[in-house]
């Protein structure tokens, strides 16, 4: 239960951080959504991440346990989140809100894509006090041991064990997704000029940028799941990132150059 506990405090305190951006940006001029539709939006952007990062987890990582038992997907006690499943929930969010206000749907995408760096950051601060996700054995001074549970998956029982010395590979993640990722988005939406940037550019720099860092991460990390291809999943699904965000941002050059 402790785990629910941190990753609870975790979404608390990256929602608080969207809001707090949001009713910022209003302020200041930068975001044309005021505080009625800022609540549209932020209730959109936490049932997105929730439902996505739950389902993804288990469509992404567990799939052949999930045809065997499919309540385990309501065993939320057990945790389970993933962080591209999240993304698509969030999509799907902002395409709601979208529709709902008549909004420009390359705008709502460029304000949301800044509030979710701060909320990785707490996400993988809950993965090291978990002690979950932790990295490859390492040799280094900084290396940690990590107290772990293995379950049998034949007789449901288990037990605890001590990792090797492993790198802190949420700290690293949570210092390149998180704050490295916070402060060039931050950078690029307050000191570029609104009306001269590209719509929609932001939002492909924000999809490169993660899944860089993130497969940059990955070389650390402990992998979770089977490779695919010889790469971790985590890896294997920001290359698709990747190529989203090149072709968001060739698309929007294009639509930008014809008007």
């Amino acid at each position: 239960m402790d785990g629910i506990r941190w990753y609870g405090l975790a979404y608390v305190a990256g929602f608080i951080a969207g809001w707090a951006l949001l009713r910022l940006y209003f302020k200041k001029g930068r975001s044309p959504f005021n505080p009625e539709q800022q609540a549209d939006l932020l209730t959109a952007l936490v049932i997105g991440t929730l439902l996505g990062g739950r389902l993804g987890y288990y469509l992404l990582y567990r799939f052949d346990e999930l045809l065997h038992d499919p309540l385990m997907i309501f065993r939320v006690w057990e945790g389970g989140m993933a962080s591209h499943g999240g993304m698509v929930g969030i999509l799907l969010g902002m395409v709601w809100f979208t529709y709902k206000n008549k909004a420009s749907f390359w705008q709502v995408a460029d304000i949301t894509v800044t509030l979710g760096p701060p909320g990785v950051f707490f996400g993988r601060l809950a993965n090291f006090i978990n002690g979950e996700l932790y990295g490859r054995p390492s040799d280094a001074p900084w290396a940690m041991h990590f107290l772990d549970y293995w379950r049998n998956p034949t007789t449901g029982y288990g037990e605890y064990f001590w990792t090797p010395a492993v790198h802190p590979s949420q700290l690293y993640q949570a210092g390149m997704e998180g704050l490295l990722l916070t402060v060039y988005l931050q950078a690029r939406f307050w000191l570029s000029d609104p009306a001269k940037r590209t719509i929609g550019q932001l939002t492909g720099e924000f999809l490169i940028g993660y899944a860089l860092l993130r497969i940059a991460g990955e070389v650390f990390r402990e992998p979770d799941a089977t490779l695919i291809l010889g790469l971790s999943r985590g890896s294997f699904y920001s290359l698709f990132m990747i190529i989203a965000g090149v072709a968001i941002i060739a698309f929007r050059r294009k639509a930008a150059s014809r008007t």
